[in-house]
């Protein structure tokens, strides 16, 4: 449910751009979305993921000027500039902090070894960056349409990917908690079967 949550601006993008073919009326119906997504947790959490802040604020500057000037170019650049902004924050986040930003994010769920949390968060960096750039490839090479699909199945596939990609790594760095002695090796247990 939360997945279809976090899509629901650009489900709705999508839906309502293969309706009218006119990437002006998509981006009308983005902006309001994208604002009640952020108006429905609010109200019924108390408390806004600063993802969905972030998006609202990219969406109202690049959106409102897709809509005052009739021109894609803005609303196209707003996947790379998402992009771009979250590689530089989790660049710097493992820079101003012993901790990295992917390590705070998850390390209440899982332990790994420092080593694995760098590589994991400089693969956000990487990853990120090459999707923006990606972005930016297809929205100037393909006509709108194709990038419009790309935009929901190119770069949610690639991030579903890479997100599965980031899970085998990290089951193979998990660090195992010390099992606890069993009574046996303690020698506590009486071997009596009930």
């Amino acid at each position: 449910m939360k997945l279809l949550f976090d899509f629901f601006p650009i489900i709705l993008f999508f839906v309502v751009y293969k309706a009218t073919n006119d990437i002006v009326t998509a981006t009308a119906a983005l902006i309001p979305a994208t604002a009640a997504q952020v108006a429905f947790s609010w109200f019924k959490y108390r408390k806004v993921e600063k993802m969905h802040l972030f998006a609202l604020v990219i969406v109202v500057i690049l959106g409102g000027a897709t809509i005052l000037f009739k021109d894609d170019t803005f609303i196209k650049w707003k996947p790379s500039v998402v992009c771009w902004l979250l590689a530089v924050v989790f660049l710097i986040g493992g820079w101003v902090s012993k901790k990295n930003l992917y390590q705070r994010m998850m390390e209440a769920n899982i332990s790994l070894p420092q080593h694995a949390w760098s590589k994991l968060n400089y693969s956000w960096v990487i990853f990120n960056a090459l999707l923006g750039g990606l972005n930016l490839y297809v929205a100037y090479h393909y006509t709108q349409d194709q990038w419009v699909n790309f935009k929901l199945f190119g770069m949610l596939g690639l991030s579903l990917v890479f997100a599965l990609m980031q899970g085998v790594y990290i089951s193979r760095h998990m660090e195992e908690d010390e099992p606890a002695p069993s009574d046996s090796a303690t020698g506590n247990g009486d071997n009596k079967s009930f």
